[in-house]
């Protein structure tokens, strides 16, 4: 394990390759916009996770873990991506709105997220490597506790839900609470209450699980690790381009997105087959799986396998088309 990141200077990526392809493929710009049937999966997602809440109830609760881990936790990890979508206003045109939706996506994940992931999320991409500034990015304490001991870095996987709920309070300089943030958390503990009155104990125990599980060690973990950790010399963001993305609302199209937030999910692979020669020469992934036991298993691994930018600077030309990688579709 090496000691410290991987520092570079200047901007990131994504600046340059988004200029390079609105460039050749000003037609891109036809992919931009929002679609409001989201809404309808929000709404859709958080009813099948109530209903299943009400039917576990009267099951042991070694089924309530099985299911929660097997089911529910697919539901919820897709709950979360559509928060991500109302966070990029992917969905409504008002901002109030895609707020209000995205708080809807918490009643099926029990914890109260949606407008905390918000505020930081959006962070993430104006200062994406930048430490300090990016929240996705740990700190210096956190990455020596975990280490690069395969155990220590399955733990930590497990817990990955509390590692990004503390996340926010090395950031600089920004005010967690917010008007909405406060609205978010007396809206969810009042749904919280309700399901732990009308339904019971263990409909809100598989809530919370299915979140547990979703965030945490899981096959769909590996999609923390997939989207920015160093696995090819210079490549700070990584796709996944496996089956899973039918699951997960396309968002294992990492790269995609940085280089374009404002295409909504159901265009993201549109995006990839327009500009095929800005793509196929990145590495990406075709397996959640492999990448999470790789990061585990593979003493090279740490939460330190991250690019980080030493200090800003002006826009960098237009992206090169990256050279075809052998190692591209590895692990």
């Amino acid at each position: 394990m090496t000691g410290d990141f991987t520092y570079i200077e200047g901007q990131c990526s994504h600046v340059g390759r988004r200029r390079g392809i609105l460039a050749e493929h000003p037609e891109v710009k036809s992919l931009m916009g929002r679609n409001p049937w989201t809404a309808a999966w929000v709404i859709g997602l958080v009813a099948a996770q109530l209903v299943v809440a009400s039917l576990v109830v009267e099951i042991h609760w070694a089924w309530i873990l099985v299911i929660a881990y097997c089911f529910g936790a697919f539901l919820n990890h897709a709950l979360y991506v559509l928060i991500h979508e109302c966070t990029h206003g992917l969905v409504f045109k008002k901002r109030s709105h895609n707020k209000i939706i995205g708080i809807i996506c918490d009643f099926a994940l029990a914890i109260p997220s949606a407008m905390a992931f918000r505020k930081y999320h959006l962070m993430h991409h104006k200062h994406l490597g930048e430490h300090g500034s990016d929240p996705d990015i740990v700190s210096h304490a956190e990455a020596r506790l975990v280490g690069n001991s395969a155990w220590r870095k399955a733990i930590w996987m497990f817990f990955f839900s509390i590692s990004q709920a503390l996340r926010p309070m090395m950031v600089k300089g920004t005010e967690f609470w917010d008007p909405w943030i406060v609205a978010n958390v007396l809206v969810q503990l009042f749904v919280n209450l309700a399901v732990f009155l009308l339904l019971g104990p263990a409909a809100l125990a598989y809530l919370l699980l299915s979140t547990v599980f979703a965030l945490g060690l899981h096959p769909l973990g590996g999609r923390w690790i997939q989207e920015h950790y160093l696995t090819e010399p210079g490549q700070e963001t990584y796709s996944y381009y496996g089956p899973l993305n039918a699951l997960c609302f396309n968002m294992g199209f990492h790269n995609e997105h940085h280089d374009f937030a404002n295409v909504p999910w159901n265009n993201l692979p549109r995006l990839r087959k327009l500009a095929p020669e800005f793509y196929d020469g990145l590495k990406s992934y075709r397996s959640w799986t492999a990448v999470l036991a790789n990061f585990i298993f593979n003493p090279a691994m740490s939460t330190y396998s991250r690019i980080v930018h030493t200090a800003p600077t002006e826009p960098p030309p237009a992206h090169p088309r990256p050279a075809a990688s052998a190692a591209q579709q590895a692990p």
